[in-house]
């Protein structure tokens, strides 16, 4: 089934599980599959009912070893949680709730790892939550489930789980089209050189027609070259003015970047699922983590990313 593209309708506000009742850890990938995991996290959460939303994000291979939910979307679709799942790459915020308690551990895929993971069209597959094993085979759920029942037991950690998928991942990439993935890194490049970046300049130094660079592009980001900028400047945006202070620099960059204040809020709202007022203080906790400025090393960060949270 084809993902949804962005448009003007917007998630729905919630009421979320306090900051106070969670944590998340960041554990850094391995050197050798850097180019493949942006980053792994481990996050616990213990009470009976959690709410949250995940942003417009790249896809995630992850692991549920605790709790029980689901995921909707704008489209009216409503789908479950697997001990074992895929979260495909978005292109909108989508709320989540799980039955707790709740503990996940996953790695974040570059768009480079999810294709040579995967071998998934992430446009095609966007704005999904399937079940890992029907997309990678039977080895990813004996080998998730596995994990998921140790850690269950207690006999591995958070960190463990996550190095025991870093292994799986490490046995499971495939090659990608060497001109493809330099389409891929090209992309990353244009992305970072400004909240605002120039579509005809990024056209102008890719070597294919500007309809092939359109569909390439969505293949392994999900969304075209105009519609992924407009994407990533509403999640760096986001991320920027949840930092408990902001220079005079960046809040001119973002002053620039769009129309007018509600048009700012508006694409805020639509990516990362909050509007600006929101983004700060303990009423958002989960997407305050998934909007810190550290989570885009897919690609360079505009802003300072050794803030404190």
């Amino acid at each position: 089934m084809p993902g949804e593209k962005a448009s003007d309708s917007r998630p729905t506000q919630l009421t979320l599980t306090p900051r106070s009742k969670f944590e998340l850890d960041y554990i850094a990938p391995p050197a050798a599959l850097s180019d493949y995991i942006t980053t792994l996290y481990h996050f616990r959460c213990g009470e009976t009912v959690i709410h949250d939303i995940q942003p417009a994000a790249i896809g995630h291979l992850t692991l549920f070893p605790y709790g029980k939910g689901e995921m909707r979307f704008l489209d009216g679709r409503v789908e479950p949680s697997h001990e074992v799942a895929l979260l495909t790459p978005f292109s909108i915020a989508a709320p989540f709730m799980v039955n707790g308690p709740f503990h996940s551990i996953g790695a974040v895929m570059s768009p480079l790892g999810w294709a040579a993971l995967t071998g998934m069209d992430a446009g095609e597959h966007g704005n999904r939550l399937y079940r890992a094993a029907d997309w990678l085979g039977d080895d990813v759920e004996t080998k998730g489930a596995a994990l998921c029942q140790a850690y269950r037991e207690g006999t591995i950690t958070g960190k463990q789980c996550a190095d025991g998928l870093c292994d799986y991942i490490a046995a499971s990439l495939k090659p990608v089209n060497t001109r493809h993935a330099e389409l891929i890194k090209q992309t990353t490049r244009w992305l970072s050189s400004d909240l605002n970046p120039d579509l005809g300049q990024f056209y102008d130094r890719i070597p294919y027609s500007e309809r092939q660079t359109q569909r390439l592009v969505e293949r392994y980001f999900g969304l075209p070259p105009r519609a992924l900028a407009r994407k990533y400047r509403a999640l760096r945006a986001a991320g920027l003015m949840s930092l408990p202070n902001l220079s005079p620099e960046y809040e001119a960059k973002l002053g620039e970047a769009f129309y007018d204040q509600s048009h700012m809020i508006r694409e805020i709202r639509l990516f990362a699922g909050r509007t600006p007022k929101r983004l700060t203080g303990d009423e958002s906790p989960y997407l305050t983590e998934m909007l810190d400025l550290r989570n885009f090393r897919e690609i360079d960060p505009i802003g300072p990313t050794d803030h404190p949270r």
